[in-house]
């Protein structure tokens, strides 16, 4: 019998049937580290991969959360944003200034998530369902925070990297602007950092100019 995942995954099913639900979603989670990213690592040399970047945001969620008031459940926020792009197995990473792709990315993500966490034991499906929806929903100050962390991680890495994702995808200012508004929801401090290294990419032409006026 060759070794593989699924010989894998019958070898702990063998012993419980719920352990090889675990170890099956365990395995497919390995193809995170193959959904590359726009924004490129600080040094410059290469894009990240949502595997990265997922603990990346888990970093910043220990770290950060002290600016986004006593409501937001640090652990929670954690697990939020360990969970929430575990969607991007099936459905990609859609860029977030691509408009036409936004269009439809919430419908296949959601498709994503049912499939991906169906593979779990029904508990643990539904918890990380849960803290997946905690992130989409944006409807509590965990949620928010959860979100705002999210956008500002690639801001970081777009200016340490000297602007080069933007420069070649032609974004410009106001744009970067709006989609990092949501900031300003969970914390007004890093919405403040957040205008201010926009403002010195601006200035360092680091941006693509503004649109023509009409």
């Amino acid at each position: 019998m060759p070794l593989d995942a699924t010989s894998i995954i019958t070898a702990a099913a063998d012993l419980d049937e719920r352990l090889g639900r675990q170890i099956e979603f365990i395995l497919e989670l390995d193809q995170l580290k193959t959904v590359l990213r726009r924004s490129l690592l600080v040094d410059g040399s290469r894009t990240e991969n949502t595997a990265e970047h997922s603990w990346h945001l888990a970093m910043m969620a220990l770290l950060l959360a002290e600016w986004a008031g006593p409501e937001v459940d640090v652990i929670e926020a954690t697990k939020a944003v360990l969970v929430h792009d575990i969607v991007e197995i099936d459905a990609g990473d859609i860029y977030i200034y691509d408009e036409t792709g936004r269009e439809t990315k919430a419908a296949a993500e959601e498709a994503a998530a049912d499939r991906l966490f169906g593979l779990l034991p029904n508990d643990q499906g539904i918890e990380l369902r849960r803290l997946w929806d905690l992130y989409e929903r944006r409807d509590t100050p965990t949620g928010r925070f959860a979100y705002a962390l999210d956008r500002l991680q690639p801001l970081l890495l777009n200016v340490a990297s000297g602007g080069a994702s933007w420069l070649h995808h032609g974004i410009r200012a106001d744009q970067v602007r709006t989609m990092n508004g949501p900031i300003v929801d969970a914390s007004a401090l890093l919405w403040d950092l957040a205008q201010r290294i926009i403002d010195e990419a601006e200035e360092a032409g680091a941006l693509a100019s503004p649109a023509p006026a009409t």
